[in-house]
C-alpha cells in the first residue's frame, strides 16, 4: 500500500448537507465466483456477499458492495491504523488468493470516500447525475455506479439521506469542488 495521503482534508456544512471525507478507512476488492468462494467470505468476514444486483450487506465493522456478478468492494467502517493493522487483508489473501478462490485486491489508496448526509444530499447529486434516484434514496443498502458531473462513482445508500460516494484518487479533487459549488446553490 503506497502513503496515504488525501487531496482533502477538510469538510463542509451547508444548510441540509454535510460532507466529508472518511479517511483512512480499508479498502479491498474482491473478484470471483464459485460458491466455494462466497462461503469463504461469509466465514471469514461473518458478511454473507450479496448476490443481489446493487445491494450490499455489513456489520458494525465492514460493508460489502455487490459492484457486478463477481466482483464486491469491501470497506471498513472505522478509521484504520495502516502501519499496525493488514489482518483484514492478509487473512483475505492466505485464505481466497492462495488457494485460487479468487482476487483479493487492495484498493484502499485508489479510491477516495465522500460522506454526504442530509436532506439536500439527492437534491445535489441530481444536479449532476443521469441516474433516476427515486426508489434508491428509500433502499437502504442499495448501491449504484453512475457518473457524477461526467466522473465515474460508487454510490452505498447506507441510510436515509446518509451516502458514501466513491470516486478514483485522481478525480477526487474535481468533485469535491463540484459538490463544494453545487452545495452552496441548493
Amino acid at each position: 500500500m503506497l502513503n496515504y495521503n488525501s487531496p482533502i482534508l477538510d469538510s463542509k456544512n451547508y444548510s441540509g448537507l454535510k460532507i466529508s471525507v472518511i479517511e483512512p478507512i480499508i479498502k479491498i476488492n474482491l473478484r470471483g465466483k464459485n460458491r466455494d468462494f462466497i462461503t469463504k467470505i461469509g466465514k471469514e468476514l461473518s458478511i454473507i456477499p450479496p448476490t443481489e444486483a446493487n445491494t450490499s450487506s455489513g456489520n458494525e465493522n465492514l460493508n460489502i458492495l455487490w459492484l457486478s456478478p463477481d466482483e464486491w468492494l469491501i470497506y471498513s467502517n472505522n478509521k484504520i491504523d495502516f502501519k499496525n493493522n493488514n489482518s483484514l487483508e492478509d487473512k483475505l489473501f492466505n485464505e481466497i488468493s492462495k488457494v485460487k478462490l479468487g482476487a483479493v485486491t487492495n484498493v484502499t489508496d485508489h479510491w477516495i470516500m465522500i460522506n454526504l448526509k442530509g436532506e439536500k444530499v439527492f437534491e445535489l447529486l441530481s444536479g449532476g447525475c443521469p441516474y433516476n434516484f427515486n426508489d434508491f434514496k428509500n433502499l437502504k443498502g442499495s448501491v449504484t455506479q453512475t457518473l457524477v458531473n461526467h466522473i465515474d462513482v460508487i454510490i452505498h445508500n447506507k441510510d436515509i439521506n446518509d451516502l458514501n460516494l466513491f470516486v478514483r484518487r485522481s478525480f477526487s479533487e474535481h468533485l469535491w469542488s463540484w459538490i463544494n459549488d453545487g452545495s452552496r446553490f441548493i
